[in-house]
């Protein structure tokens, strides 16, 4: 579970409820079927019209994206796979990578290792792998996409959800109490608008944009793990190459385990 999907959700809802609390709004007062259909069926309407039904059915997917935790190998934990690669290469040929293969779970870095065990080279190696990265961004930024729409028209059917409510509450001003709690309640819609928009939508949007570079900048570093090892590339220079996708402190803890204190610098 991405527990800082379901923190920040608690956190937004509970902001709401006990602002209006202190504010002296009942929560039931979101209990407003009317504002309720125009946002949540609008915002429905308009990803309905705006994508194509290949693109909807993922919707469930990627809610499970956002609110899974990504399950991936630490990037220093590839540096050393590949260090060790480049050493059993260079001493007993690509070829002896072969029984590597069958430990490899991701089935990109699969592909890309035997692509270079088949004999491969360099430029037909990148040349696939890089398209499937493209691949990848682009079903994800498509994904994103839909929630990114979502966030941009909720508030506006908020808009039109109080709208609807406030001719409904000066169809009759003959009662002024009943007209003030009417138009109380027309801008239920605003506020609905407001919070799915910029507390829901919006921010999905952004954590399937960000789970989404994580994993393409990670599949970038293992082409480039591939091909040092496909071309005889000495472990500790891998170690250096690689190290640039690392934070200061995880170049530490490689620098550490291996013993090279010029990682990350010229020789």
């Amino acid at each position: 579970m991405d527990l800082s999907s379901v923190v920040g959700l608690i956190m937004g809802v509970v902001a709401v409820v006990v602002g209006m609390y202190f504010k002296g709004v009942t929560p039931d007062a979101l209990l407003n079927p009317a504002a309720i259909l125009i946002i949540i069926l609008g915002t429905m309407a308009t990803i309905t019209i705006g994508f194509p039904k290949s693109e909807l059915k993922r919707i469930p997917k990627l809610f499970k994206i956002i609110f899974t935790e990504q399950k991936l190998v630490s990037d220093v934990e590839i540096i050393k796979m590949f260090s060790g690669w480049a050493d059993l290469a260079r001493r007993e040929g690509l070829l002896a990578l072969e029984g590597k293969v069958s430990e490899i779970d991701d089935p990109f870095l699969k592909n890309g290792l035997t692509l270079a065990i088949d004999g491969q080279n360099a430029d037909y190696i990148r040349d696939v792998l890089t398209e499937e990265v493209e691949a990848l961004e682009d079903r994800h930024t498509s994904g994103a996409q839909i929630f990114s729409q979502a966030g941009t028209y909720a508030p506006t059917l908020g808009v039109l959800g109080a709208v609807v409510g406030l001719i409904a509450a000066l169809k009759d001003m003959s009662d002024i109490d009943k007209l003030a709690h009417a138009i109380s309640a027309a801008f239920i819609a605003t506020l609905l608008g407001i919070f799915t928009g910029y507390v829901l939508w919006h921010p999905f949007a952004n954590k399937l944009r960000r789970k989404s570079s994580i994993e393409a900048r990670q599949k970038m570093m293992m082409i480039e793990g591939i091909l040092s090892v496909l071309e005889g590339e000495a472990p500790r220079v891998i170690e250096q190459k690689l190290a640039s996708y690392l934070t200061k402190e995880e170049r530490q803890q490689i620098m550490d385990e291996s013993g090279a204190s010029g990682l990350g610098k010229e020789d």
